[in-house]
Order: structure tokens, then C-alpha cells, then sequence
């Protein structure tokens, strides 16, 4: 049985998510402050964190670089507020995914079953990858797969597991453009299509922490890997080729 903390200081709406994971399940602990979330993470180890960006102490940012300095911890974080530049702090300092308020309990916890289904898959593939098959190339930035290492012109850098799954999907297809859709089934596990600016999010993220190079934007379609020198191949289910009328054509195919 999965652990989740929920860190809200607004009593309803943390009752709230705590009542309705509980019923799905989950053994739920509930913090109302930063510092005993962070106190509640590091005692009881959960498999996933609830996280409200704006709490008393100190914010859901500085948990959220706290909790991820000791372990990598899957995080949904919670905001009141729809500005583009909380959310891509949010992701840059180890959210796995947001949600504006007001929410449904329903998506709540939509989310959070497609987060943990992502980790468990991520974990499964470490396990049964041989550490020598392959290293993916997007431009400078090397990824292991199996070792779950990337790194930047040949340094360590720190990717969150969503960041270095959607590298990884990308890469493993040089060229092919992958829709937002395509992105969040494989991903997230949402079926539904709904949450595209997610998407968005984490590539934004992923460029200012890389540079605009390593994801190529395919405007009206999706994304690919790497940049316009990278040639379309072959297009897997569920993935669109990069249209015939949009190769070569300068600006059509730039980040």
C-alpha cells in the first residue's frame, strides 16, 4: 500500500484530498506548514507528496528542494495561483506535476495513480535494462537509461524522473515529432488528452535548464528531439512525422 503526505495549510481542502486518498487506498499523513511536511516526509518515507505551493513557514519551492536533497520523491504540487513562472520553478526544483486550484477530487487523484504508474514503470525498466545497451544523444546532453545519468557537455546534471522520461522518449526516436496527447499517455498514463500545458511546462523547463536545442518544436504538431539538423525517420503508432511542407522551410521548424 502506497504512502502519500499531503502538505496543505488550508484544513477543508487538505481533509479533503486526505479523506478521498484514503478511500482509493493510501495511507495518508498531513503536514499544514513547511517545516513538518518536510519533518513528515523524512520520517515516513512516502511514495508520493502532495505539496501546496504557498504555505506558512516556508513555501512549497523550499519543500520541495528539501524533500528532493535526500531521495528522489514523486511530487503533485498544489497552486492557487496560474502564473507560467511558478509552475516552471515548480518543475525545475522536482515537481512531477501541477494542478490549479479549485480542483476535482477525481483528478486528484487521476494524477496521482498515473504518477506512482510512472514510477513503477521507470523502476521495472532500471532493473531489467544491461547498463552497457545504449546511450541516447539529444545534442550535448547524454542520457543512460538504465543508470537513469544524463549529463551536459559531459558534466552531471540533475534531472527530475518526469525530465528524463520525456528526454528519453524523445531521444530514443531522433526526428519523429510526438503530439502532446502521445506525450501524456506515454508519460503520465493520461488517456484523455487533458493536460497538454503540462507538457509545455516541463519543456520549458527542460530548455532553460539545457538550452532551447535539445527539444525541437513542431508548431501545430508536437515535439522531437534535438534540433532541425535531425533527419525524420520512420513514425511509430501514435506519432506524426514531420509534414512534408515544413522541411526546409526556415522559421516552420525552429524552437
Amino acid at each position: 500500500m502506497a504512502t502519500v503526505v499531503v502538505i496543505e495549510d488550508e484544513e477543508p481542502i487538505a481533509a479533503a484530498v486526505a479523506a478521498r486518498l484514503r478511500s482509493e487506498g493510501f495511507d495518508v499523513e498531513v503536514a499544514a506548514d513547511g517545516p513538518s511536511g518536510v519533518a513528515v516526509v523524512e520520517r515516513t518515507r512516502p511514495d508520493l507528496v502532495v505539496l501546496d505551493l504557498m504555505l506558512p513557514g516556508f513555501d512549497g519551492l523550499e519543500v520541495c528542494r528539501r524533500i528532493q536533497k535526500e531521495r528522489p520523491v514523486p511530487v503533485l504540487m498544489l497552486t492557487a495561483r496560474d502564473s507560467e513562472t511558478d509552475l516552471l520553478v515548480g518543475l525545475a526544483v522536482g515537481a512531477d506535476d501541477y494542478l490549479t486550484k479549485p480542483f476535482s477530487p477525481r483528478e486528484l487523484v487521476a494524477r496521482v495513480h498515473a504518477i506512482l504508474r510512472r514510477v513503477d514503470r521507470s523502476a521495472e525498466a532500471k532493473a531489467a535494462a544491461d547498463p552497457a545497451v545504449r546511450t541516447l544523444r539529444l545534442g550535448k546532453v547524454a542520457l543512460e537509461p538504465a543508470t537513469r545519468r544524463a549529463t551536459l557537455d559531459g558534466e552531471p546534471v540533475h534531472l527530475t524522473p518526469t525530465e528524463f522520461d520525456i528526454l528519453t522518449l524523445l531521444g530514443d526516436k531522433p526526428g519523429v515529432v510526438f503530439t502532446r496527447e502521445k506525450m501524456l499517455a506515454e508519460i503520465w498514463g493520461y488517456r484523455d488528452g487533458f493536460g497538454a500545458r503540462t507538457v509545455d511546462s516541463h519543456v520549458q523547463a527542460l530548455r532553460r535548464k539545457l538550452g532551447a536545442g535539445v527539444i525541437r518544436t513542431v508548431h501545430g504538431v508536437g515535439y522531437a528531439a534535438g534540433d532541425d539538423e535531425l533527419s525524420p525517420k520512420a513514425n511509430p503508432p501514435g506519432a506524426r512525422g514531420v509534414p512534408e511542407k515544413l522541411r526546409g522551410v526556415p522559421g516552420k521548424n525552429s524552437p
